[in-house]
């Protein structure tokens, strides 16, 4: 395995950093690494060295903003999380295409990378959809005592914050990362809404949901710190055509460890999980 950084240029000619882990041997199909909010990609590393170690070319990637993809001061930074599914995401998986070339293309989304897939151009020639953690951010489905806060950071922290910084100061408040003010503004719309990004944005990102018709694999984890198992449900309800296959792991399936939203990703902790559960979906 080897691995290279790389261009993605969007369609309004904004460069967008990845990099390509390559497989040494012959190539079984191309994996998309869709992160979470506020996730730099160095920390899907470990799972596409790993994926490209077992004959997959996978890529990962920054959105615009974050990471090596940020340009400038990120104040007043003009990007909204459409500009990340619609642009970015869009122009990583047209690459994915091209090298796939006519074999599986698999789409790995964490958290948010597995909400906004649909809103994706080109979407419905994935071959499958894997969502890790991936549930919506609805305030009254968040656990508990995330619920409580979710308030204060919605109706507070974030009207407050963002006029004064011009972005989301995540890392000097320590929550999450920091994040666009656009993103921020339109991921707290959706997160007051019972029907998430398909209540704000109303009948075509529904029509966009509906659309996607490959399998959909969701893995849950039950010691989950942001997502409930009724958060995951009504995301999946959202892809009302595709064929959503559900499992839950917890700490019992790595004798004990701790999970949570982030820790499937993490080497030495859930690679049991990557062969009971990935593997198996790459594979089948």
């Amino acid at each position: 395995m080897h691995a290279d950084y790389t261009i993605f240029t969007t369609d309004d000619a904004f460069d967008i950093v990845g990099r390509l882990f390559e497989p040494d041997g012959e190539m079984r199909g191309v994996v998309v690494i869709a992160p979470a909010m506020a996730v730099a990609q160095e920390y899907y590393a470990p799972i596409a060295g790993w994926l490209a170690d077992r004959g997959f070319l996978v890529i990962t990637f920054d959105y615009r903003g974050t990471g090596q993809s940020l340009r400038g001061p990120l104040r007043d930074f003009d990007a909204d999380i459409f500009d990340w599914a619609r642009r970015d995401c869009s122009a990583v998986l047209q690459r994915a295409l091209d090298q796939a070339a006519g074999r599986p293309l698999f789409w790995i989304g964490h958290s948010v990378g597995g909400q906004i897939v649909p809103l994706v151009k080109g979407a419905t020639s994935i071959s499958k959809i894997i969502t890790i953690a991936a549930g919506v951010g609805y305030w009254r489905t968040n656990p508990r005592p995330l619920r409580y806060y979710a308030i204060l950071l919605w109706y507070l922290i974030v009207p407050i914050v963002l006029p004064l910084f011009g972005y989301f100061p995540g890392e000097r408040l320590r929550i999450l990362g920091d994040l666009p003010s656009g993103v921020m503004r339109q991921w707290r719309r959706w997160c007051l809404h019972p029907r998430y990004s398909v209540g704000v944005e109303g009948p075509v990102v529904e029509a966009e949901y509906a659309a996607i018709r490959a399998p959909l694999f969701s893995l849950s984890f039950s010691d989950d710190e942001f997502m409930s198992s009724r958060s995951i449900a009504v995301l999946n309800e959202l892809y009302e055509n595709a064929a959503v296959t559900v499992q839950t792991a917890g700490p019992e399936d790595l004798d004990g460890k701790h999970i949570g939203h982030f820790g499937f990703f993490r080497p030495g902790v859930a690679e049991p999980l990557w062969k009971k559960h990935l593997l198996v979906e790459l594979t089948s």
